[in-house]
């Protein structure tokens, strides 16, 4: 049997044996914020809030969140598909004008079944960068992150605050 070396995700640890705050829907208790969750947001508007993702595979990446507790996207109305649509585009460009990528990935993870674990919509965007595969990520099987989540919040939300909608 072959034999694995593991760098373990110390702040994610608790998160997968379960140990999570006692609240109904995390996402939604990260819009009323709520004491017990943290909270990394970094823009709302009428209908969704943007928050760096608690557990980024890579740097800048952000979940876009309806405010509206729905848990798939044909739940949405058409005014907040809209919206979303519009608010990716803007959290495009931060993200481009923040970190160099030479591409990215968005998309959802719906029910238990597509990798979803929170029964909250949120839409991903991961960006990617040329330099992502190397010893850790191929053999280590292990993301290195440059950024805390805390610093990405900051940066992130700076650009969003400089910037017209």
């Amino acid at each position: 049997m072959e034999s694995r070396q593991h760098l373990i995700a110390h702040n994610k640890l608790n998160y997968v044996r379960g140990q999570r705050p006692d609240v109904p829907c995390i996402l939604c208790a990260v819009r009323e914020d709520h004491p017990e969750v943290a909270s990394l947001e970094v823009y709302r508007d009428n209908h969704f809030l943007v928050s760096i993702n608690l557990y980024p595979y890579n740097p800048g990446h952000l979940m876009l969140v309806p405010l509206r507790h729905v848990e798939w996207p044909d739940e949405l109305s058409d005014e907040e598909a809209l919206s979303l649509h519009q608010l990716q585009k803007r959290c495009l460009g931060v993200l481009r004008q923040l970190y160099p990528a030479c591409g990215f990935n968005i998309g959802y993870n719906l029910g238990e079944c597509g990798g979803g674990s929170i029964a909250h919509l949120h839409l991903h965007i991961v960006p990617r960068f040329r330099n992502e595969t190397g010893f850790m990520t191929s053999i280590g099987q292990t993301h290195i992150m440059v950024e805390t989540p805390e610093e990405m919040q900051t940066r992130i939300r700076q650009v969003f605050a400089e910037a017209a909608p």
